[in-house]
């Protein structure tokens, strides 16, 4: 007659479970890490954003104080030009900040997770070569 215990001997003796455990305690905490990096950038790139609109509202006030306090419609016109010319450069170089801060950010949180799943991978390798090498004794024995 068969042990009710048979089952749990064998996935005991196949798996060493506080080895498995502690595998995924070390995912959940990289998990963790690579979110903390996420969140960490999204609030990094909303100030950013939010220093940006600021400083776009300031320019565009003082282009405004500028262009009602000068002289003729032609001294107005080059003016037009060079604030819209300024606006768009500034523009341009901000969205090209906000991007590698976006970038620099999914690589902190993408390297966290990859350098865990190499770990993970290995730590299951070498707890299956030792489970595997105990099992061959156990049944040599």
């Amino acid at each position: 007659m068969n042990s009710p215990f048979a089952f749990a001997d064998l996935l005991k003796s196949t798996f060493d479970l506080n080895q498995l455990f502690s595998t995924q305690r070390r995912n959940i905490e990289a998990l963790s890490a690579a979110n903390q990096a996420v969140v960490e950038g999204a609030q990094a790139i909303s100030r950013r954003q939010a220093e940006v609109l600021r400083e776009q509202v300031e320019q565009a006030l003082q282009a405004s104080r500028d262009l009602m306090t000068s002289g003729t419609p032609e001294t107005n016109l080059g003016k037009q030009s060079e604030y819209a010319r300024t606006i768009f450069e500034t523009a341009l170089s901000n969205v090209r900040e906000v991007t590698e801060m976006f970038t620099k950010s999914s690589f902190e949180a993408f390297d966290l997770l990859n350098k865990r799943a190499s770990e993970s991978l290995e730590e299951i390798s070498k707890a299956s070569h030792t489970t595997t090498s105990s099992v061959k004794k156990k049944a040599s024995a």
